[in-house]
């Protein structure tokens, strides 16, 4: 066991008080915000487990940006508390800020400065830093190194960015649209990388506009929207209990016209030959489909189901969302 993994399991597993279930590591009761009379968060309650990867997803303005700098300790609450790692963020001074990692959208670096460098100095205000070179590894930036940040890609900025966030070993990281400008396998390495900080016990809490990226590296997703939360659980959870319909594609055979089809589903459409039949009985309906082409010796190309995805739940939600407050201010 690496002293990283011997400092991080214990860490994240306190139990709390006469040996009872383990401390969360984020508890916010409560939270206000507001700017100019608009609510940017209105009385969110949110409870984070040591060792959880949670993804906070919303459209822009939904309140996602400052809630996490509230966390963080970076902006005052007007109301309600908020408790991380145990501590006031907004009176927990160099001890908070020694136990935790920020990943920001956007950073600034100093130009004339080489990865390397960076890191060492940044991990000279943590008491218990990764070694250098394993940060460096773990983002993939060996290649550049020792190049001056100017010759640096976005890509390769963003991962820079994440190596000054981890360097601390931090025990809880917040990353803030990670993996923005990254190419398809930059963004697998980062994923895999988030991966190995959750097997180590870090808290993670991020934000994404990637629906994929919260459906893989989330243990659980929480929906904001207007300053309030409109839905929190598994991916598969909120996939599962949202109500969305199923669909069912295949091609219409030839001979067949659509009125010829068994009656199935809630809506069916067509694209050409391609038949598409929105269901909220899947199976039942997919068993009468078949026995029907089955009975008539048909054979069905490009047959599939589509269960509901994560970003279907999402912008169902925050439409929904949308709408009620359409009609509350009218």
């Amino acid at each position: 066991m690496t002293p990283a993994e011997t400092r991080l399991t214990p860490r994240n597993q306190q139990s709390g008080p006469g040996g009872g279930d383990p401390i969360p590591a984020v508890v916010v009761e409560g939270l206000r915000k507001s700017y100019g009379g608009v609510a940017a968060v209105d009385g969110l309650d949110l409870t984070i487990q040591a060792g959880e990867v949670i993804a906070l997803l919303g459209p822009n303005g939904a309140g996602k940006t400052t809630t996490v700098e509230i966390l963080e300790g970076y902006r005052k609450p007007d109301a309600g508390t908020v408790s991380v790692l145990g501590m006031n963020p907004q009176t927990g001074g160099r001890a908070f800020r020694e136990r935790i990692g920020v990943v920001l959208q956007e950073a600034g670096f100093e130009e004339q400065f080489s990865p390397r460098e960076l890191i060492r100095l940044h991990a000279g205000y943590y008491p218990h830093p990764r070694a250098v070179d394993d940060v460096i590894s773990l983002v993939g930036l060996e290649e550049k190194a020792d190049a001056r940040v100017r010759t640096l890609s976005g890509g390769q900025r963003r991962r820079l960015d994440l190596a000054l966030g981890i360097v601390g070993d931090p025990e809880m990281l917040f990353l803030d649209e990670p993996t923005t400008g990254f190419d398809p396998s930059a963004r697998r390495k980062a994923w895999d990388l988030v991966d190995r900080l959750r097997d180590l016990g870090a808290t993670i809490l991020l934000t994404t506009h990637y629906l994929d990226e919260a459906e893989h590296l989330a243990d659980r997703v929480v929906v904001v929207d207007q300053g309030r939360i409109v839905a929190q659980g598994t991916p598969e959870q909120l996939t599962g209990s949202a109500g969305l319909a199923t669909v069912i594609s295949f091609r219409l055979p030839e001979n067949v016209a659509a009125g010829d089809l068994p009656a199935i589903g809630e809506d069916l459409h067509m694209a050409g030959t391609l038949v598409q039949v929105r269901t909220r009985s899947a199976t039942t309906d997919v068993n009468t489909l078949a026995a029907w082409a089955v009975g008539r010796g048909i054979e069905l190309e490009s047959l599939t189901l589509a269960r509901p995805s994560l970003e279907d739940v999402y912008l169902d939600l925050v439409k929904e969302s949308t709408d009620e407050e359409d009609v509350q201010v009218g």
